[in-house]
């Protein structure tokens, strides 16, 4: 996977998504969005689950969660996501060349 798949996969999730989401909640997840509600007073509780995808975005980029999953997914960072360009192709380094199983032999 690359760069142009995980841009291609974000625009596909981003309309798969639409404006709304509907989300069944367990009895755990209601009752703290209950608590949320009551505590902070938000006028939906919408803007509390969007606080909310906001925290944990922020949360996972910031711990590197987001880059691990990219790495192992897309073989790109967070960074190289928003500057469109892989760090090799931002510092001019040249293509590795695909020696096949050459690079196993002495």
């Amino acid at each position: 996977m690359s760069l142009d798949d995980l841009t291609e996969d974000v625009q596909s999730a981003y309309g798969d998504i639409g404006e709304e989401v509907a989300v069944s909640l367990d009895r755990e997840t209601r009752n703290e969005l209950a608590f949320l509600t009551a505590a902070l007073g938000p006028d939906a509780t919408d803007d509390l689950v969007q606080r909310a995808v906001h925290v944990l975005f922020q949360t996972a980029v910031e711990t590197g969660r987001v880059d691990f999953h990219l790495r192992q997914g897309y073989d790109v960072t967070y960074d190289e996501y928003l500057s469109g360009m892989t760090y090799d192709e931002m510092t001019g380094a040249p293509e590795p060349q695909d020696n096949g199983d050459r690079r196993y032999q002495f």
